[in-house]
């Protein structure tokens, strides 16, 4: 198996970026008194996700394959980003909830019930630590997968 160095430094960079991001959401207030943005903003998380990507699949194609990169050498380079993205992404969500907003749950429940969108019971099966790391560890992949898909089209380089 060939070495996977440069996915093992952007799948890092991908982790440090999403951290720094739930913290920017905290700090900014996403987590407790502008909670009601939340679900908005935090989809913004879209754009610096795929710049990642981009910026991988370009590094790839300058170290590894400078005349010829194939769709499927970026897909596959996406593919281990992901990969090593998601074996990583229940220590993030844990990071993310005891360290870096630990209120976060409690916030989100006080508003979702104070604002009648869902019972409170229903609130706290579904804003916790256990449902939101399967959550992460069911669309980490997904949205990998699509955005390796998409991002490898546009690295295709033939002689």
């Amino acid at each position: 198996m060939k070495s996977i160095k440069l996915e093992l430094k952007w799948a890092v960079i991908f982790i440090v970026m999403m951290l720094t991001w739930m913290l920017m959401e905290r700090v900014l207030g996403f987590h407790d008194e502008r909670i009601e943005l939340h679900p908005v903003i935090t989809n913004f998380v879209a754009i610096p996700a795929i710049l990642v990507y981009i910026l991988a699949l370009r590094d790839k194609r300058k170290r590894h394959y400078p005349n010829k990169m194939t769709y499927w050498n970026g897909f596959k380079t996406g593919l281990i980003i992901t990969a090593i993205v998601t074996v990583f992404s229940p220590l993030m969500q844990y990071i993310t909830s005891a360290v870096i907003s630990p209120d976060y749950f409690e916030n989100v429940i006080a508003y979702s019930t104070a604002n009648d969108l869902m019972p409170e019971e229903d609130a706290r099966a579904y804003f916790n630590m256990e449902s939101y790391i399967v959550q992460t560890v069911m669309f980490t992949p997904i949205m990998g997968v699509f955005t390796s898909a998409l991002v490898a089209l546009f690295f295709i380089r033939k002689n």
